[in-house]
């Protein structure tokens, strides 16, 4: 499998080629949480059984393009007695030229698909102190078209290491730009990207993205119910009909439909997979915690057509001026965990919070609760933390 080459642009004087309409399908699988690589044979027999079914299926408008959740290979663990350390997840680290991503790279070749996923547990070898959050694309070729590592780790739950952690660094190797950070790939089946679960939270991914011009948004999550991913909450749903529609972009969500793994309950992450269309229109739902295959008609000559349009163009009347104050200067700082200083656990990995808060108190955004001073607010995070690692609730090594 060859390496990710950059990103062709479109030749403003070439005739655009017409593209078909093609199936895309969304997996919800069963996840067994692995605990070394031997652990991941197990999903990955899974996901290959489930791509031979959708395609299967879908003879008559052949299948292009699958994507699969966030940790489907090796799984996650979260706070409390599963909690996992670095050392832990490196166990179960994989790298991108190795038995598995063949393995999926052999499936894309046989039935001539794109396959996206993410959440792979990746070893990158010019920083071999930590695992990336990685989301890939293989092309039908059965070489790796692209590869993104997530953006928005929450400091909460998420150990793998961000770009924005190590920045100067990683910019030097991968590059620091937005097209860098943030890859489309022009293919046959339309403009292709990704984002990963906590991505999609917040506008900026998926902004970068539709800035790029993609056109199918490719979305792993391992989305929790504790967090609220089914109704009466359902953010899950309304945040990404939202990125979807602002973007005027496909949105394509996958996750976990069971889980197996003794500390988690089994619908731990509760499905709820999802197609939603380049208007913010659900096309396709799985609200259940069971596997699920979403098959849905992608149309891009549809969606070329209603972006050309001015009425309603989310793109057309963007207005930037008046928002540059907001990014000036940065929230969550940059390099907290440089090379030879990977976060350690989820403890560690929430300590530059304490600058957050205080940065953000003391620029007026947040107001503290009665009886408190902004002077304060740093020491009510940093108290929490330090309760629960007492309670045995977070890990101290």
């Amino acid at each position: 499998m060859t390496s990710v080459s950059s990103v062709p642009i479109s030749d403003p004087e070439a005739p655009v080629k017409r593209i078909e309409q093609y199936t895309a399908l969304v997996m919800q699988p069963h996840v067994h949480v692995a605990q070394d690589r031997d652990g991941i044979k197990v999903n990955l027999e899974r996901a290959l059984r489930m791509i031979d079914f959708g395609v299967g299926y879908a003879w008559e408008l052949p299948a292009r393009l699958v994507v699969f959740p966030e940790y489907f290979l090796q799984g996650v663990t979260t706070p409390g007695k599963g909690e996992h350390g670095i050392d832990s997840f490196m166990k179960k680290a994989i790298t991108f030229d190795g038995p598995e991503i063949a393995a999926l790279s052999d499936k894309a070749r046989e039935y001539g698909l794109y396959i996206a996923g993410g959440g792979v547990v990746e070893k990158v070898p010019e920083f071999p102190d930590r695992w990336f959050n990685s989301a890939f694309i293989i092309g039908p070729d059965g070489n790796l078209a692209l590869r993104y590592h997530k953006w928005h780790i929450p400091a909460s739950i998420g150990l793998g290491s961000s770009p924005h952690d190590l920045f100067d660094e990683y910019s030097k190797v991968f590059g620091g730009d937005i097209r860098s950070l943030f890859p489309v790939i022009d293919t046959e089946i339309g403009k292709l990207g990704t984002m990963t679960c906590h991505d999609g939270c917040t506008p900026e991914v998926s902004r970068a993205l539709g800035y790029n011009g993609c056109e199918v948004i490719c979305h792993p999550v391992a989305l929790q119910e504790i967090e609220g991913v089914s109704p009466p909450w359902d953010f899950w749903m309304f945040t990404r009909r939202t990125r979807a529609h602002d973007n005027m972009a496909y949105l394509l969500g996958s996750n976990w439909g069971t889980v197996d793994y003794a500390y988690y309950p089994r619908a731990f992450c509760s499905g709820n997979s999802l197609a939603i269309d380049y208007t913010g229109m659900v096309m396709r739902h799985a609200p259940y915690p069971e596997e699920q295959v979403l098959g849905v008609t992608i149309d891009i000559e549809a969606l070329r057509t209603h972006r050309s349009r001015c009425n309603h163009n989310t793109w057309v009347d963007l207005r930037t001026e008046g928002f540059r104050q907001i990014y000036e200067k940065p929230i969550y700082p940059p390099n907290q965990f440089p090379p030879g200083r990977p976060p350690r656990n989820l403890a560690d990995k929430m300590g530059p919070v304490r600058e957050v808060f205080a940065d953000l108190y003391g620029r007026g955004r947040f107001t503290p609760p009665a009886g408190l001073t902004v002077a304060d607010m740093p020491d009510v995070h940093e108290a929490r933390v330090r309760a629960a690692q007492a309670r045995g609730t977070l890990r101290k090594d």
